[in-house]
């Protein structure tokens, strides 16, 4: 058994949120769809050989996001919750085939408006493509893996520190359990309490024996701890960090980084684009 393409998850990505109640974060939804599809993990966590931080599974399944998109029948919001729209309520099942001469015709025809649109001068900046959206996320990806260890463990303290951490001391001592700092949370101006991270500048999915190390180091430590990586974490990952009876483990995956520098402008610049529209009806009902 191999990785199933993109066309093949369309169904599985429809019937895992329909199952899940018509919503989910992005890993609940990969999730369900390796459950109903009974896939092994060796398969799930097969690399992907391209310049991103996601398994070949998570690469193919944001592609069948894409298309389910375009095609209408989910969409997704600013904090990466998928759902269903109202004509995706009403399908069980897509035809795979339809699916991708529409968004491909589709694309051909945003292509050929857009080259329209450059060619007769009227954009100076044209809007973020999917395509766009996707470089910008490469070239930071692999910003991040070349980052020497010691200055990606500085990036994670900025970034703890912007998001509202106090105290945030970086330690990077080896032998320590994978402990590369520790920092306080402040709730609400009333509470606090302290908190153990450990920053991973992996490629590949960060297994759950990770987990279970930084948790064993904790002991003593702290009840809260949290891991930073730029790739991804195993199934078995996700399931340690939240294991009944034992402390609480965060998990903030190469995705979620990357939003989170996007979000807190740490060395990404979004460009508003303005947009201007008349009026028909206004000037008509003068």
């Amino acid at each position: 058994m191999g990785v199933p393409t993109y066309d093949k998850l369309l169904n599985p990505t429809l019937a895992a949120l329909h199952h899940l109640g018509g919503s989910a974060s992005i890993i609940e939804l990969r999730d369900q769809v390796i459950e109903n599809l009974q896939l092994p993990q060796d398969i799930v966590e097969q690399p992907h050989t391209g310049k991103t931080n996601q398994s070949e599974f998570e690469y193919r399944l944001a592609w069948a996001r894409t298309y389910l998109k375009k095609y209408g029948v989910i969409m997704n919001s600013a904090r990466a919750v998928w759902a269903l729209t109202s004509k995706g309520n009403e399908l069980q099942t897509v035809n795979p085939q339809m699916v991708v001469r529409f968004v491909r015709e589709q694309s051909r025809r945003e292509r050929e408006e857009r080259t329209q649109y450059e060619e007769s001068g009227a954009a100076q900046t044209a809007p973020e493509t999917d395509e766009g959206m996707s470089s910008w996320r490469e070239a930071l990806i692999v910003m991040l893996l070349d980052m020497p260890p010691d200055a990606f463990e500085r990036l994670c303290q900025r970034l703890l520190r912007e998001s509202g951490f106090i105290q945030v001391e970086v330690t990077g001592r080896s032998g320590d359990g994978g402990i590369d700092g520790h920092g306080v949370v402040r709730m609400g101006g009333l509470l606090s309490f302290p908190v153990i991270f450990q920053c991973k500048r992996y490629r590949n999915p960060v297994p759950s024996s990770v987990v279970r190390d930084f948790r064993g180091a904790m002991v003593g430590r702290a009840d809260k701890g949290l891991i930073i990586t730029t790739g991804s974490f195993t199934r078995d990952a996700d399931r340690e960090a939240t294991r009944d009876g034992a402390p609480p483990i965060d998990l903030i995956d190469g995705e979620q980084l990357m939003d989170k520098l996007k979000d807190l402008r740490l060395g990404v610049t979004t460009k508003q684009i303005e947009v201007v529209e008349v009026n028909k009806e206004w000037f008509a009902s003068i």
